[in-house]
């Protein structure tokens, strides 16, 4: 048997997963982490994108959206302290092209830096959630 690590993914709404994992891959702020059983310790903020995670003794990857938070690495537990987390599966398609065309509308009409800077954020958090859409789609 592979060896394993434990990991958590929690929002402020709810625990979305909790479980043995051979490896976990998700968004860092310089660019994807690839976790495994005894890495070293690491605590680091995330962006928004998909956590890709392989159960131990699955063929199937659990794939979670998060619209950021932190990672914590022990070398046998990883937690995901996210702002927003939502199970691929349950992503709305509709509602993110919506706040992408949002996002972008709100780009080219906003004048002020906070407000551009917060019209960005919004529009690379509905990206990450058409990615993690797409990668859901891509598997099936």
């Amino acid at each position: 048997m592979a060896a394993t690590i434990h990991v958590d993914v929690v929002s402020a709404e709810e625990h979305i997963y909790s479980g043995e994992a051979e490896f976990v891959v998700l968004p860092g702020e310089v660019g994807e982490l690839g976790i495994y059983p005894r890495h070293t310790p690491l605590f680091t903020q995330i962006k928004p994108g998909s956590v890709r995670i392989k159960p131990a003794g699955s063929d199937a990857e659990e794939l979670v959206f998060v619209q950021g938070g932190f990672l914590e690495v022990q070398p046998d537990v990883v937690t995901v302290l996210a702002d927003t987390a939502i199970r691929a599966k349950d992503l709305d398609e509709k509602a993110a092209l919506e706040a992408k065309r949002a996002a972008e509308e709100a780009m080219q009409n906003k004048t002020s830096k906070e407000e551009i800077a917060r019209a960005e954020a919004e529009l690379m958090t509905a990206l990450a959630q058409l990615e993690a859409i797409r990668k859901l789609r891509h598997r099936a």
